[in-house]
């Protein structure tokens, strides 16, 4: 299938790693000329030749920038004023007793999940409207709809996400801008995969069986029963930000193993 993405200017957050690196890959692998992000420029140097190693072909650049604060989301936005596709991939996790979570837990994990999209979104939206035409995606979780005991900041925050991309598009009603969420399950991210593999050495155990243990435990809903790799979480994205999905707008897309259990 042909999503139409040739010459679309993408951007993409915290896409040095996981999901948004693998995302950044299928973008430009469709011939969209995309923007890599991350908070180092080692970071972002590195992915990029990493993707112009697979992909001779793609037009990829990078800009380093923390988006956790205004300042960084200023910066972006100066070097790059106009995008056709903003995935705002961004977040961090942390598991945490909910008594132990402080205030400025609860700060941090709002404005770095939560006020990076929405900054970046409240600027480049008006330039889609114009061209009536772009796409904005908001990688949220399965954690947004079951608010995990373990890291119940994280929760709020893919809630949070799924409650502004819902409105936002719904003041795109008739235009030919669509906004989605896209929600994966437990995925093998660069995150996941270190805290997985710690946890498997400290126990004396192969990260197989971590993950096992996981399944059958923290998340026994699953049907996959494994973690999703992020090849499989960016494929949907990289649909909704295609032009055959202009029919998908205001939705809460599921990548969740069947974590959720839900037909709705």
């Amino acid at each position: 299938m042909d999503l139409g993405l040739k010459g679309k200017r993408a951007l993409v957050t915290g896409s040095t790693a996981g999901i948004g690196l693998a995302t950044a890959r299928a973008l430009a692998a469709e011939g969209a000329h995309v923007t890599l992000n991350g908070r180092t420029q080692a970071r972002v140097d590195s992915a990029l030749e990493k993707l112009k190693r697979e992909l001779p072909a793609a037009t990829v650049a990078g800009i380093a920038a923390d988006l956790a604060g205004a300042e960084g989301c200023r910066r972006l936005i100066s070097q790059l004023p106009e995008v056709d596709v903003l995935v705002n991939n961004l977040g961090i996790f942390e598991p945490k007793p909910f008594e132990a979570i402080t205030d400025p837990d609860w700060l941090r994990f709002f404005e770095t999940n939560v006020l990076s999209g929405i900054r970046l979104s409240r600027h480049y939206v008006g330039g889609m409207r114009s061209r009536n035409w772009g796409r904005i995606v908001f990688v949220s979780s399965e954690s947004g709809l079951q608010i995990p005991a373990e890291m119940i900041h994280y929760g709020m925050t893919k809630t949070a996400q799924l409650a502004v991309a819902r409105g936002l598009a719904e003041t795109l009603a008739g235009t030919g801008v669509t906004v989605n969420s896209v929600l994966p399950g437990p995925t093998a991210s660069e995150g996941v995969g270190g805290f997985v593999a710690q946890l498997a050495k400290s126990r004396g155990v192969d990260a197989a069986t971590v993950e096992r243990e996981f399944f059958a435990t923290a998340r026994p809903s699953s049907v996959l029963k494994r973690f999703a790799t992020p090849e499989e979480v960016a494929a949907m994205i990289a649909y909704v930000c295609s032009v055959p999905a202009s029919a998908t707008t205001g939705a809460a897309l599921r990548v969740d193993g069947g974590v959720v259990r839900s037909i709705a």
